[in-house]
């Protein structure tokens, strides 16, 4: 039987409730929105309804007549895949105001949190809502599983200050091998409350009822083998720049259908984009994004590795092991309820220099460098130095790798273990 695993979100979806009369949690398919909600419909005290419109009816009767969709299921309510039905925005704004008014000039009953909704198509579901609920709602992002919450641990932003690193609780040590059966295995939360679940089969179903689901309701693609081919082109490419002439050569597009095409898996969340920092005290910046898979799961998948000792001995392994690393510090920023694209970016100028992650926080700059080894060397921190033009205060550096323990490369630049993300 599948228990609930505790996520890390709870903290921040129970620090919006009564702040916010929308909330909304979005995310790709099958990360477990549906699941925190229920959760919290389980364990609130106050009586809370909740439907899917998933179920086709519902879901003719909020989009035929949405008026009669909200008055027929009473506040607070749960909305689950509302982007289905994007009308309802509109008049959950006019219960919102009403309710609000009411609060000032009325019976001046408190207004407490009304709609919670989810979505798994970001891009869509930000652009409904700026428009229709903008000062109206809190927005929480939610990926797969983090190893944290695998392990039950306590999960900080990731902020590389060494000093607070060394208080943080590490997570277990795992082998090589396991840490890329850990890998291989993904994130999704049903591949670790299903005992014996065939991985491969559960990333074959996931990609057909995403081209089904998703893709088909964004864009009109007509050669649907060509689109996968484009997924499995972009996952191989996983830690790389991001090139539409590149990719669209190998799958047979041009490269304005590849933007197209990218900004689909973006919008749903399958990959994200790491901006490269630029300010006005740099000189020539690359300007491409890095693109990463948000499930090393998924990318294993589409790339065609299914046995984690040939992944690791692989070509693929070091784009792969920065993919898993990048994507874990992405969520402990969602999952602590933070906007990880104020912080997090990376560096390249046409010298070649390049800095795997910038952190920034606080006005305070962090490199980092990404490196699947026990003992990289000084050499991983050559370009630490460029930091120095951002014009902003310097932090330490570190080096991500397999060491066992946080060790002194110099004065300013140290070797974490990946445990400590």
């Amino acid at each position: 039987m599948a228990e609930y695993r505790k996520r890390t979100i709870e903290k921040s979806l129970e620090d919006m409730i009564d702040v916010y009369p929308v909330i909304m949690v979005t995310g790709p398919r099958q990360v477990g929105k549906t699941t925190l909600l229920s959760h919290l419909l389980s364990t609130s005290n106050q009586k809370m309804n909740f439907v899917s419109l998933d179920d086709i009816k519902l879901r003719m009767q909020a989009n035929e007549d949405p008026e009669l969709f909200l008055r027929t299921h009473e506040t607070p309510l749960i909305i689950d895949e509302f982007q289905y039905a994007p009308e309802l925005l509109n008049y959950i704004k006019m219960k919102v105001d009403s309710a609000r008014m009411n609060e000032m000039f009325g019976d001046k009953k408190e207004l407490s949190t009304m709609y919670y909704l989810t979505g798994s198509q970001v891009f869509q579901t930000m652009q409904n809502i700026s428009e229709s609920l903008a000062g109206r709602v809190g927005i929480l992002d939610l990926f797969g599983f983090s190893t944290r919450e695998l392990y039950s641990k306590t999960e900080d932003i990731f902020i590389p200050d060494i000093e607070q690193m060394k208080k943080k609780e590490r997570v277990e040590t795992l082998s090589v091998n396991a840490l890329f059966e850990r890998i291989l295995k993904g994130s999704y939360p049903e591949i670790y409350q299903r005992k014996n679940m065939d991985v491969e089969k559960y990333y074959e179903i996931y990609v057909r009822t995403y081209m089904e689901r998703d893709v088909r309701s964004i864009i009109n693609v007509k050669d649907e083998n060509k689109f996968i081919k484009f997924i499995s082109a972009v996952a191989a490419r996983t830690a790389q720049e991001y090139n539409a002439s590149d990719i669209g050569n190998d799958v047979g597009i041009d490269s304005k259908t590849a933007d197209e095409w990218l900004s689909i898996l973006k919008n749903t969340g399958l990959v994200y984009l790491l901006q490269p920092y630029m300010n006005n005290n740099l000189g020539r910046i690359i300007k491409r994004p890095k693109i990463y898979f948000m499930d090393t799961g998924i990318a294993c998948y589409l790339t065609g590795y299914t046995d984690a000792k040939i992944l690791e001995k692989s070509a693929y392994n070091g784009a792969i092991f920065e993919t898993y690393i990048i994507s874990e510090i992405i969520k402990s920023y969602t999952n602590n309820g933070k906007d990880y694209r104020k912080h997090l970016y990376y560096y390249r100028d046409s010298n070649q220099k390049e800095i795997d992650l910038i952190v920034i926080d606080n006005n305070k700059v962090y490199p980092v460098e990404i490196k699947k080894s026990a003992n990289p060397g000084i050499e991983a921190t050559k370009h630490f130095n460029v930091v120095e033009k951002f014009g902003m205060e310097v932090g330490n550096g570190v080096v991500l790798c397999m060491a066992n323990d946080i060790f002194a490369l110099n004065s300013d630049n140290y070797y974490l273990p990946i445990e400590y993300i």
